[in-house]
This record gives structure tokens, sequence and C-alpha cells, in this order.
């Protein structure tokens, strides 16, 4: 039934990078903080850096839980099911670190994903995970489903946005720059997108 593997390569990887959605999971520290599940989707916004590290591109949206959580205490777990094919479920445990567009690392990371114009969704933060466990499981119980396309209203909301415009509308939002639970999230203001 399941597995522990050693490294994302080989079939694993394959089925990982086939996936048009995945799941992350944070929590803070506190016993009783909120914790945080988000789909993610977007074709080209996930990448595998190596047999160990993995990243996906953090958008715009109307909070910052996942940010936040990274900051106070770096856990996270990434899942992907396999919604059509054989059923398999794969999760990586690992931590996760907020690569934010004033960092050095910023430009290299940024080019492992050429399958995006990430200028046209509000591009924040870029989530780096280093894996410390990875499991596969049977997935006999998720649904059959067909994916169709990825919904371009992500990209016609924020791709009029300026990087001044953008900021301004963190700014606007409750739980953008401090969590649910008061944690420190995106930090604002948003530094400008390096050219």
């Amino acid at each position: 039934m399941g597995k522990t593997y050693e490294r994302i390569d080989g079939r694993l990887r394959d089925f990982i990078e086939a996936q048009p959605v995945f799941f992350t999971a944070t929590a803070p520290l506190s016993g009783d903080g909120t914790v945080n599940l988000s789909p993610k989707g977007l074709r080209g916004s996930f990448a595998v850096l190596d047999e160990r590290t993995v990243a996906y591109l953090d958008f715009a949206g109307s909070n910052a839980e996942t940010v936040a959580h990274l900051r106070e205490n770096g856990r996270i777990t990434l899942m992907w099911c396999a919604f059509s094919g054989p059923p398999n479920i794969v999760r990586v445990h690992g931590r996760g670190e907020p690569v934010f567009r004033d960092d050095p690392r910023w430009g290299e990371l940024v080019g492992r994903f050429p399958g995006i114009d990430h200028s046209r969704h509000g591009l924040r933060a870029i989530i780096v995970v280093t894996a410390e466990l990875i499991r596969d499981t049977c997935g006999y119980a998720v649904p059959l489903m067909t994916y169709e396309s990825d919904r371009p209203l992500h990209r016609s909301r924020f791709e009029r946005e300026t990087d001044e415009s953008l900021d301004a509308y963190f700014h606007k939002k409750e739980h953008v720059a401090t969590s649910i639970d008061g944690l420190p999230g995106l930090p604002l203001p948003l530094p400008p997108t390096p050219s």
C-alpha cells in the first residue's frame, strides 16, 4: 500500500509534475492556532528543483497564511492526488521557506518556471520546500475527475496590477501582512519586481 521514498525522481517525479492541482498544509506552533489548507494550481507554477527540493509560485490572493506559518516555523506538507489514471496520493512533508522578491535567489528561482508568465498573476513569493519525508498511499477513495483547463480568472484579475497597485491591494486585505492568528505574513511594502 504505502511506500516511503528517499528522493523525488523517476515515476514519483513524473506523477507529481503531471498533476494540475496540489494542496499545501501548514499550521502555527500555537496549539489553538488556525490550520491552513490551500489548493494550488496553474500549470507551470510548480517545479522540482532537485531530488529533495521543490518550489511553487505564491501568487496574489486575499490572505497569506502559508507564508506566515512558514516564517514562524517552516513546517509544511504538500499533497497530490490522482484524479485520473491509477489511484495514488503523494505527500511531501518538509521544511518550507518563502523567498521574496528582494532575495538574491529570486532571479535564479523564478527562472525555474519557464512554463508560466508569472508577471500576469501578481507573483509575491516563491515557496521552496526541502523534503524530510516522502510517502505515497493508495488513493482508492479519491474520485475520478476530468481536468478541463486552468481558470483564466486569476490572470485576468491580477495582470492589470502594477507593483504599486498590488501593494495597495495587499494593504487593504486583513490577513496578508498579518495572519488570522496575528503572525507576520507578507512583508509590506511589497518589494518591487526585479527587472
